[in-house]
């Protein structure tokens, strides 16, 4: 029997091996065109470097002071004038201390030392606060003078230099924000007493300054008649201090915000 091959034809093998030639060409040119890609980047990339030298090389020595510089202040001038003003707090704070356990007329004189200084050149709480802000101890100076003249029923001076006090101190900054509700409260400003009353109970959480805040801000509350208020204030300690000290008796304070709506 004859045979003959179709036009065109070839063997698989030849087929196989003229696409696995045709894929690697094909390939090829592709990494190529990658790898060109590639160089022009480069190139473009070292010319750009190149023409910009020097704009580079004075942008990294200006960071580089900078960076000198902002050690060199910490450890300059940062440094020794945190010491220093820690220092300078020491006396008062031991005045403050001191005054704590006094009573009557002693106390006053204590604490008003503390705020003035003067003995022998020393700073008292105000200086310190003054001439040392933006330190840790200029910070906590304020704090010391609010409560020293919140002690000294001079709620006006407190609130100002509680306000000026900030800290994130699981006690300290709740309990500056605390002071202030109870200067605007001796003032009878309760609103105010009210809205920092309930700043101090969510500065921090915690079973010592949230309950006793949120108690004193749902007596606030009552006493403005907003008994809702006062409901809800008292709840949330049934619900989160139940066993703290305001928290054993607060079903009967629920219960009178309750009806006396």
């Amino acid at each position: 029997m004859a045979t003959y091959k179709k036009r065109g034809y070839k063997p698989k093998k030849e087929k196989i091996a003229q696409e696995v030639e045709e894929t690697f060409d094909e390939t090829q040119s592709t990494t190529a065109e990658v790898f060109n890609t590639l160089d022009d980047t480069a190139n473009k990339s070292e010319q750009w470097i190149e023409k910009n030298s020097k704009p580079l090389f004075y942008g990294l020595v200006t960071v580089a002071a900078l960076i000198l510089a902002y050690l060199a202040y910490n450890k300059f001038v940062a440094e020794p004038t945190e010491r220093e003003a820690s220092n300078e707090l020491a006396y008062p704070r031991a005045l403050f201390n001191e005054a704590s356990t006094a009573a009557g007329v002693k106390a006053d004189s204590l604490y008003n030392l503390a705020l003035i200084g003067g003995v022998k050149g020393k700073y008292g709480f105000t200086d310190v606060a003054s001439q040392f802000s933006g330190t840790k101890a200029g910070n906590l100076a304020n704090y010391y003078a609010g409560i020293s003249y919140l002690k000294m029923k001079k709620y006006e001076q407190a609130i100002e230099h509680l306000s000026d006090f900030n800290s994130d101190d699981a006690l300290l900054g709740p309990t500056a924000l605390g002071a202030i509700g109870d200067a605007f409260a001796d003032i009878n400003q309760p609103e105010d007493a009210l809205e920092y009353y309930e700043k101090a109970a969510n500065k921090q959480d915690n079973e010592f300054t949230s309950p006793l805040f949120l108690f004193k801000a749902a007596q606030t509350a009552m006493e403005l008649k907003k008994f809702s208020t006062a409901e809800k204030l008292y709840t949330t300690i049934k619900t989160k201090y139940a066993n703290t000290d305001q928290g054993r008796d607060i079903e009967k304070y629920i219960n009178s915000a309750k009806y006396a709506q």
